[in-house]
């Protein structure tokens, strides 16, 4: 079953039509990253160019070493290219902000000595956003989203892996950032949590309708979780193909339409000569 490759695929909304508008929310032009060791430079990315819409659920996917994370770093302001451009809302990002929240697959990232509650009222507070009341009241309500309510005092050291991971998607979302920035948040888990925290991804998703920008090298977790996909190179990063994947989903896992386009996108990553993608 053939699968369309297209540049750039605005997925329609079906609750709320998106606003018309010439400017991506987040739009990255010729990126291309280096970094320097004592022996050499390392190019991690090459001239990647991408647009992220407002409301995408946009995947970059590839395997270890493409420069993905890299990328998601520089759009989180953490990383400067060396050449090319990373714009939000057409301004260029020159250093992290609220308005850009990143959740890593690292659990330690809960500060222990903080409980639940503290963790998400943190960057509230920190930031200067809202009261120490209202920042508990968005800290609440956030964590019940994520069915963690009843563990608002508790502490990090007490709960699972998928537990701490939806604490720090709670506290993401309590930001309300433009953009939010997933580096492979369910990759160190297990089989059936890892499932379990894409679908309740997908339904916060469908209530809050956020832009989400989504790092994974799970061609699987890319089918179920982004709209759009982006394919890159092995190292350095390169676009190889961008993926129009609304039609896939956890609906369709298992299903022949499903494994054949995996099937496709690991020819397209892995198999095929970056000249013959422009045949695909």
């Amino acid at each position: 079953m053939g699968i369309p490759f297209l540049r750039v695929v605005p997925p329609p909304l079906p609750r709320e039509p998106r606003a018309t508008s010439d400017v991506p929310t987040l739009q990255a032009e010729d990126v291309t990253i280096e970094y320097r060791t004592p022996e050499r430079v390392v190019r991690a990315t090459d001239r990647v160019s991408f647009d992220v819409l407002e409301g995408d659920r946009f995947v970059l996917l590839g395997p270890s070493g493409c420069g993905k994370s890299t990328l998601l770093k520089a759009a989180a302001g953490f990383v400067t290219p060396r050449s090319g451009h990373i714009r939000l809302d057409g301004a260029t990002v020159s250093e992290p902000g609220p308005d850009r929240i990143v959740v890593f697959q690292e659990f330690d990232q809960l500060p222990p000595w903080k409980t639940v509650k503290a963790n998400v009222m943190f960057p509230l507070r920190a930031s200067r956003l809202l009261s120490r009341r209202q920042a508990e009241e968005r800290a609440l309500h956030y964590l019940d989203k994520v069915g963690l309510a009843d563990f608002a005092d508790a502490y990090p050291h007490t709960l699972s892996g998928g537990m701490k991971q939806r604490v720090a998607i709670a506290r993401a979302l309590a930001m309300q950032p433009r953009v939010l920035l997933m580096d492979e948040p369910f990759a160190a888990l297990d089989a059936l949590t890892r499932r379990r925290m894409q679908e309740e991804l997908l339904s916060l998703w469908e209530e809050f309708r956020f832009t989400l920008l989504f790092v994974t090298h799970s061609i699987e977790e890319a089918l179920v979780v982004g709209n759009r996909i982006l394919l890159l190179s092995p190292h350095p990063g390169r676009v190889r193909a961008e993926l129009d994947a609304q039609a896939y989903g956890l609906h369709s896992l298992g299903s022949p339409e499903f494994q054949s386009t995996s099937q496709r996108i690991h020819r397209l990553l892995f198999d095929e000569p970056a000249a013959s993608l422009a045949a695909a």
